[in-house]
């Protein structure tokens, strides 16, 4: 079974994902710095949070995929 997620951790994340569509991506790592920079999370286990949830989306939902940056770069 997956992870649970609180309904307020789902609404941030697809909140971010509308109103910066092109910002967030697959990487956790860059979505914890921007998750940071768009709110004001001052609990780093809920930016985490919503940080991985937002990479979930990206790379499911959205079809928004890191590995077409990675060969581009090549």
């Amino acid at each position: 079974m997956g992870t649970v997620r609180t309904e307020q951790i789902k609404r941030i994340a697809r909140e971010l994902l509308d109103k910066y569509p092109n910002k967030f991506s697959a990487d956790f790592e860059k979505n914890k710095l921007l998750v940071s920079e768009y709110t004001n999370i001052s609990s780093t286990k809920v930016r985490n949070k919503v940080a991985g949830y937002t990479a979930r989306l990206a790379s499911t939902v959205y079809g928004y995929d890191d590995s077409e940056e990675d060969t581009n770069q090549e």
